[in-house]
């Protein structure tokens, strides 16, 4: 296991706070009863001949929820997954062609509040081998690595919004060469990021 890899481990088991989607907006009023589903989202990272990188994908862009967005392989919690991590694991098996068998889970993130009412819980995860990576046509455009430095280095994200629901939205993108990597993505990869601080 290489330093960068035991260092994200270490990273992980201090403590912090949730994030959500609406941490750049304070002034977004949730319902307290609001009712939040959990998911879990898998963040693979890959060792290369340059060094280590983070698999994304590219959502379809027939897809009805959030088409043509960087999102990390994952989903909501089903009946049969035990935890997030395992509804993460069998996810990434079912988008990208995963086999959890070659997956070290390192730790996992506080968990991070979606607009679209789930609480998701980011997997940080060490991938041992190669692997065929075969995306699934009705969910994953393409699936992508991005250089790990690149996300986890908080000069590299910045600030932009958008209206959305008749008022002005601000949010974190950490863009990289062709990929707008924005949103829930943006904010979880910040969140980590920042966590490498020591």
């Amino acid at each position: 296991m290489t330093d960068r890899i035991i260092q994200i481990k270490d990273a992980l088991t201090r403590s912090g706070r949730p994030s959500s989607d609406f941490d750049l907006n304070p002034e977004t009023v949730l319902p307290a009863d609001r009712v939040l589903r959990p998911a879990g989202v898998l963040a693979p990272i890959v060792a290369r001949e340059d060094g280590l990188h983070l698999l994304l994908t590219k959502r379809s862009s027939a897809l009805k929820h959030h088409p043509g967005q960087i999102s990390f392989p994952g989903g909501k919690q089903d009946d049969a997954d035990i935890d997030v991590v395992a509804a993460a694991l069998r996810e990434a098996r079912e988008e990208i062609g995963l086999p959890e068998v070659i997956v070290d889970v390192l730790g996992t993130l506080p968990t991070h509040e979606t607009v679209t009412g789930f609480t998701v819980t980011p997997v940080i995860a060490f991938i041992r081998d190669d692997f065929d990576i075969r995306p699934e046509p009705g969910e994953v455009e393409e699936v992508f690595a991005v250089p790990l430095d690149h996300v986890l280095n908080p000069q590299n994200f910045a600030v932009e919004s958008r209206r959305w629901r008749g008022a002005r939205r601000y949010y974190y993108t950490v863009p990289f060469g062709p990929y707008y990597i924005w949103g829930a993505t943006a904010r979880m990869l910040r969140a980590w990021a920042d966590r490498m601080i020591p």
